[in-house]
């Protein structure tokens, strides 16, 4: 028996069960499958007697010995075990000597002879990586995935005097990914699977209860080891027939074609699902029309027109580079080494040296393949550098492309000056001097990776409420920006790094730019201030610093999205398991307000990142600032290209070209009722697209006399003047008991005149200017429409005289139900006061859910009963109980009504990025 498949070091538990049989085993084998499949029988309580395998390597000893030779067990290590057809009579008698009661062969390249095979009490149990009798041989692996097949799966099986063909005792199945390798295939399956199956079926053994079912000759196959000669690509298929003979061969032996008169193997193929980008031809002997050599690889074309990618190429001297570099290769110059990198040369030539025990001096032209090196060396030496060289982090692929001492040196120096990273970020900022520090501003269309201009150019301006003037030009993008962006996130989900990235990953990331936020925290408020009109020490601890929280909480939510098993009717006589699984949906658009421009960013596409899409973000017209800023850190933070872009804009031309696109599967929206609905029908009407929705609000604040007034005066106020009354969740309408009322808005009155109104970015000031000069304008007639209809203006009411849109805090009391103010959102610092009778809950609770809104709601009271059922009978998303504007990133925030559907924050914003797949298998 031959298999091969990479040998990337797991840890995992498969329990620990007291069974009260157990058996006296012989290992057969080697790898580090064997090592752990030994690891788990001897916790299991089974008694390994004996271990034979090979002979040391160049020095080294196989993992199985040495885990073996490490508990006492005794280790027999022979080159083989019989000569011209028969027996060795000392490797028998070795064997006999340990007296086992079953032959375990987890992995074994040598041949067993067959009264060995026969010898214990229970024969011999061999596990095979596929589900025979399909794919008997040697490279069972590659040919699960040269052939196509959907399904893998592992069997073991009863040795017989046949190749693979005794009876099977237990079997396990896993759909193939399309983006299944060898290694991907026995990383996340066949290994850890194979080890808890071979647990199993010892244990079934024991227990007199392991099943001997015939192998059937029915769609058997048998395929023998493939050779370097033999797998040279034929182009006359299809491109899955090609993706699946490339990805059948990799690593070993490599698929590969003729390119130049040179051979040229082929690593890292997927499907091409997206357009084909563009790209500099290259002519491949055989192929039905030229590659194309593009920024993320060689793109390569089937007989049915459709296309595949390939990352990475080797040529014959063994040089492996990323495909994407074909045409550059040859130009990189050996560079030069400082005192301080030939220090970290000589350090990595010791850590060589370590590894490769049987090479008397490593010299620059050791391969560190050709010198016997296997794949968890490659491991051990990306660590090893890790540890003692500062924390130099590469990559295992880094290994592979500069297999050579002299190439990997120069490659780690490249490294470490910064040569070889994706070209560098170039911003054109807009730069301030203002809040005692340079505040520099991206201002243009961030796609791909990178700043660039609208496609026509267009640009509008970006004005400061504080004092009405220009802060800068903002590129104003078009519909041809929004496909190039849609088409970026598309490309980076369906073929970049980020759909291969584990979820770990994925969260680290997430992690690193929510610690970059922090860093940059006082730049960003200050943008904030500058942009929004936001007083700078509200926007430090709440426009960023929640959106600093909403990272950290999503970015630990990458690698805890879960499934879970479902149990059903089985089909009988089979048996079937059901489990689901949690997707991610593709490319998602998100259009965010301008009221709390970075946290309203955060909110949404934390959750969308941390869930595994890309996204198209499209921020308020009027506030685009710091969501150039977010982009400018994410590309620090190490996201790759394409997966966040941000498209300033008109949501006229931008926001609804992105909510009819066809490739966008999400659209997360915060903004007004009028333009939510219209997004819906849009979404509807293009591709169904999922939708959620936060829209407007009228949340009503009940405050009863027995609350604790000073408490609730203060809270009150928070209420509806919290960040200038620009707070979607603001208390719209308080209704205040009749016996305090007076009293309530007295002091309601007092505390507003001791406010400070002025620049935000003074430390001292209470109340900045509103957003924008349309808004301001559109709180005036709110304000005149309110006394029109006799509503008590007691205080504010008009706009501050000072350049700017600063507008008075304003109290309006006696305000009616059917009046314009009571049913309306002002999305200000207006504070509307309805009084109602004394000890009516139920009136006042009819009152306050008479509206078509639902965002949000609260209560003050000391009687716990009262608050607790004014509180199940308020139709609203959120209901505060003697507070308010308490959010949390843990706890979900949405509306219901027309305040829209969907929520944000919390495990269950989660579910707005996620798609549920139902996974049924027969068995």
């Amino acid at each position: 028996m031959l298999w091969r498949g990479s040998q990337a070091l797991r840890r995992f538990s498969t329990g620990r069960v007291d069974f009260t049989n157990k058996l006296k085993l012989a290992l057969i084998g080697q790898s580090l499958f064997g090592q752990e499949v030994y690891s788990h029988l001897c916790k299991q309580g089974h008694r390994v007697v004996g271990v034979f395998t090979v002979p040391d390597k160049d020095g080294k000893a196989d993992p199985l010995a040495l885990a073996a030779e490490k508990d006492g067990t005794p280790v027999f290590k022979f080159p083989r075990w019989r000569v011209k057809g028969k027996t060795i009579k000392e490797v028998a008698e070795a064997y006999r000597s340990v007296g086992a009661e079953l032959n375990v062969l987890p992995f074994c390249t040598q041949f067993i002879p067959m009264d060995v095979i026969d010898s214990p009490k229970h024969g011999s149990i061999i596990y095979h990586p596929s589900l025979l009798p399909r794919h008997r041989g040697a490279s069972a692996i590659n040919w699960t995935l040269i052939m196509g097949d959907k399904k893998a799966g592992l069997s073991v099986f009863w040795a017989d005097d046949g190749l693979d063909t005794g009876p099977i005792l237990l079997q396990r199945s896993c759909e193939v990914e399309p983006s299944d390798t060898v290694d991907a295939l026995y990383n996340r399956f066949l290994f850890p699977e194979g080890i808890k199956a071979m647990v199993e079926a010892v244990q079934l053994i024991a227990d007199g209860k392991a099943p001997r079912v015939p192998q059937s000759e029915e769609g058997a196959t048998y395929e023998g080891i493939q050779k370097k000669e033999n797998a040279k690509i034929s182009w006359d298929q299809s491109a899955e027939g090609l993706h699946n003979w490339i990805r059948g061969h990799d690593k070993v032996p490599g698929a590969w074609a003729e390119i130049n008169g040179q051979v040229v193997t082929f690593y890292g193929s997927s499907l091409l699902h997206s357009s084909v980008p563009p790209g500099q031809p290259l002519e491949v002997k055989g192929a039905t029309k030229p590659g194309l050599i593009t920024k993320n690889g060689l793109v390569l074309f089937g007989n049915d027109g459709k296309a595949l990618m390939v990352r990475n190429l080797q040529f014959e001297d063994g040089k492996m580079i990323p495909a994407s570099q074909y045409f550059s290769a040859g130009e990189t110059s050996v560079v030069e080494l400082t005192a301080e990198e030939l220090k970290v040369s000589e350090t990595i030539k010791v850590i060589w040296a370590g590894i490769l025990s049987n090479v008397p001096v490593i010299e620059d032209s050791t391969d560190f393949f050709k010198s016997g090196a296997s794949s968890m060396d490659v491991v051990r030496l990306v660590e090893e550098i890790r540890q003692k060289c500062g924390g130099l982090q590469l990559q295992n692929e880094d290994v592979y492309m500069a297999t050579k001492f002299e190439d990997f040196i120069q490659k780690v120096v490249r490294k470490l000056r910064g040569e070889d990273q994706e070209e560098e970020l170039v911003v054109d900022y807009v730069s301030k001097e203002v809040n005692e520090m340079t505040v520099k501003m991206p201002y243009q269309c961030f796609i791909n990776g990178q700043f660039s201009d609208a496609d026509d150019g267009k640009t509008y301006d970006t004005i400061n409420p504080t004092d009405g003037s220009t802060i800068c030009k903002v590129s104003y993008a078009s519909l041809a920006d929004v496909d190039k962006a849609v088409a970026a996130a598309k490309e980076a989900f369906e073929n970049g790094e980020w759909g291969r990235m584990n979820a770990r990953e994925r969260g680290r990331l997430m992690y690193r730019l929510a610690d970059l936020l922090e860093e940059n925290q006082e730049e960003l408020a200050t943008i904030e201030a500058l942009d929004s009109g936001a007083v700078y020490t509200l926007a430090l601890k709440t426009h960023i610093g929640m959106s600093v929280q909403t990272f950290r909480y999503f970015a630990g939510w990458c690698d805890k999205i879960q499934g879970s098993t479902i149990p059903i009717n089985q089909a009988r006589p089979n048996r079937n398991l059901t489990f689901t699984k949690k997707e991610p949906l593709g490319v998602c658009a998100i259009i965010i307000p301008w009221n709390y421009p970075l946290m309203m960013l955060a909110w949404k596409s934390a959750a969308c990142l941390a869930a595994g899409n890309t996204l198209v973000l499209k921020p308020a017209q009027v506030t685009p600032l710091t969501a150039l800023k977010f982009a400018e850190l994410s590309v620090q933070a190490g996201f790759p290209k394409g997966v966040i872009n941000i498209i300033p804009g008109s949501g006229g031309v931008a926001g609804q070209r992105l909510s009819e696109h066809p490739d966008i599967r999400k659209l997360g929206f915060t903004g007004s009722t009028p333009i939510g609905k219209q997004i819906m029908k849009s979404c509807a009407v293009s591709n169904l697209k999922k939708v959620s929705l936060e829209l407007g609000g009228k949340s009503p604040l009940i405050i009863f006399n027995d609350c604790e007034l000073d408490k609730a005066v203060r809270m009150g106020m928070g209420a509806v003047f919290f960040n200038k009354g620009e707070n979607c969740i603001a208390a719209g309408r308080l209704f205040v008991e009749e016996s305090i009322h007076d009293e309530f808005v007295t002091r309601v009155v007092e505390e507003i005149k001791k406010m400070k109104i002025g620049d935000p970015l003074d430390r001292s000031t209470d109340h900045g200017p509103q957003n924008h000069q349309a808004h301001l304008e559109k709180l005036l007639q709110y304000c005149e429409a309110g006394v029109k209809e006799g509503a008590t203006l007691v205080y504010g009411g008009r706009q501050v005289q000072r350049p700017g849109f600063f507008m008075e805090p304003t109290v309006f009391t006696n305000v009616e139900d059917h009046m314009y103010l009571a049913k309306e959102e002002s999305f200000g610092p207006i504070m509307v006061i309805s009084k109602f009778q004394n000890g009516d809950i139920e009136g006042v609770l009819q009152r306050a859910n008479n509206t078509e809104y639902g965002l949000a709601s609260g209560v003050f009271t000391r009687d716990i009963n009262k608050a607790m059922y004014v509180s199940e009978k308020l139709e609203a998303g959120t209901v505060f109980i003697n507070t308010y504007n308490k959010t949390d990133v843990a706890a979900p925030f949405g509306g219901v009504k027309q305040s829209g559907f969907g929520k944000d924050l919390g495990e269950e914003a989660l579910n707005e990025y996620l798609k549920t797949k139902t996974v049924t298998l027969e068995y």
